[in-house]
Parts: structure tokens; C-alpha cells; sequence
């Protein structure tokens, strides 16, 4: 099992590019960011080819959202566009959302207006357009439920068993699940029954403790345990770091190497 770095939230003491190289010396297999329209694309993939690391992935939705059918005109051609950068960048995945999200993650539209099923629908219709795409571009596209109490209030994909279902109706390799066990602790809790049930179906990890989103051991999770369940359902991705450090960069970093070696 491999483990990436978040350079959005880690190492942010350095310069952007320089974290590349820190968070390969530090012992992570990739690394992965949030937006790739703030960087410098080919310095960015000549920097990980330098340091020999992968950039794991990056978001790739940006200012629109799967579910409003309105949007999807625009949601297909930014998402064209990602992968293009996806390529250059040597990222095997990027990620979507159901909701556009704004400055610090804040959902742009709530959609009220609008109902569940609508929201669905337009959502299942959209990502049949996108998943021909990825397959063509070589890109897997992991879809993220978001926790809806304390970071992304009103983001329409709150739980895994929905995020899956879609996965498992649209049956294709080309698109899975971003499990993050911060934003799903807060959700669901039922780590280890979910991680079981739709493993299946996971693309990419992202992990953070809870509350307060920092590194393993600062709160309620059970790391180790949930790392190694994720082992034992067969999961082989990488585990994504993406956690604001409680305190200095290097405590936090010291912390995600204990589980890490925590693996059995």
C-alpha cells in the first residue's frame, strides 16, 4: 500500500514546487494537490520526474457541479481539460464532486431548489458523458463523498453506499470512489463495515484525523486498525495524506510514518 502527501496542506513552509522533492525524501510514494489551474503544469511534472515520485491526482471539476444538468455542457469541457493536465502531469486519477466547490471548500450551490432525484439524475447522466473521456484519456475518475456538518454543509454526495451504487450502476473501471475516512467518520462512522463492503469499488484514499483534520493520533480515529482493514479488503491504491498538521510539519510527518508502518 502506498502513501501520498497532499502538497496543498503539508510542507507548506516551502515553496510549492520544492515539497515535490521534500515529500519524496520524507518517504511518500506520491504526491497530489488541489487545483491545477494555481501551477505551473510542465514544472510541476518535470520537478516529479526529477524526484522520481507520482503526482497521484488533483481535482478536476472545479467551478461546476454533476448535479446540475445545466452545467453539464461546462462540467464536460473543464473535465476534458483536466485530464489533458492529468497527462502531462503523468496522474494515473483525478477527482470529482457532485457539488462545485468554492474558496476553502465551501459549496457553492446548495441546490434546495432542486430534488433528490433530479440531483441523481442529472449527476447519473453527466458521469456517463465523463466516463468515455477517461477511459480515452487512460485516467480513472474517483468520485468524493464530502461531510456535510462541518466542512462542505449543503454538498449534495454525503455517503459511501450512494457514491458506490453509482460506481456499480454505471459499471465501469474508468470510475470509482474516493473514500476519505475523515469526511466519512463525521458522515457514517462504520469505518471498517464500509471500507468491507465497497472496497470494490475504492480508487483512492484520503485520510485525516478527527476532529480537526490533522494527522493521525490527534483525535478519535483508530488509524492503524482502519489502514490495515483497508489492507485485508484487498485495497492496493494509495492512501492520500490530505490533513492540516496540529502542529510543526515534521511531527505530523513523523506521525503518518508510524502508521504507514503500522502495516502488517
Amino acid at each position: 500500500m502506498r502513501f501520498g502527501a497532499c502538497i496543498d496542506t503539508l510542507y507548506t513552509q516551502l515553496d510549492w514546487y520544492d515539497r515535490i522533492e521534500a515529500a519524496k525524501r520524507d518517504g511518500f510514494d506520491a504526491v497530489e494537490f488541489w487545483d491545477w489551474r494555481s501551477i505551473d503544469v510542465t514544472r510541476a511534472a518535470r520537478r516529479a520526474r526529477e524526484c522520481k515520485i507520482l503526482i497521484s491526482g488533483f481535482n478536476a471539476d472545479a467551478d461546476y457541479s454533476l448535479i446540475d444538468h445545466s452545467h453539464e455542457k461546462a462540467y464536460l469541457e473543464y473535465l476534458g481539460n483536466s485530464l489533458d493536465v492529468a497527462k502531462a502531469l503523468g496522474a494515473p486519477s483525478v477527482t470529482i464532486h457532485s457539488n462545485a466547490l468554492g474558496e476553502g471548500g465551501i459549496v457553492v450551490n446548495h441546490y434546495d431548489e432542486l430534488s433528490y432525484a433530479q440531483k441523481l439524475c442529472s449527476m447519473l447522466d453527466t458521469l456517463k458523458k465523463c466516463v468515455p473521456m477517461a477511459e480515452k484519456a487512460n485516467v480513472i475518475l474517483n468520485l468524493e463523498a464530502l461531510n456535510t456538518h462541518v466542512d462542505h454543509v449543503g454538498n449534495f454526495l454525503a455517503d459511501t453506499r450512494t457514491a458506490a451504487e453509482i460506481c456499480r450502476t454505471i459499471n465501469s473501471p474508468w470510475l470509482r470512489i474516493l473514500y476519505d475516512v475523515y469526511h466519512m467518520q463525521i458522515n457514517e462512522g462504520n469505518l471498517a463495515g464500509n471500507i468491507a463492503a465497497y472496497s470494490d469499488v475504492m480508487g483512492h484514499v484520503h485520510i485525516a484525523d478527527n476532529p480537526g483534520r490533522h494527522e493521525p493520533g490527534t483525535g478519535e480515529i483508530n488509524y492503524p486498525f482502519v489502514i490495515n482493514c483497508l489492507k485485508k479488503s484487498g485495497y492496493g491504491g494509495i492512501v492520500g495524506c490530505e490533513l492540516m498538521p496540529s502542529g510543526d510539519n515534521e511531527a505530523a510527518i513523523e506521525a503518518i510514518m508510524r502508521v504507514k508502518s503500522s502495516v502488517k
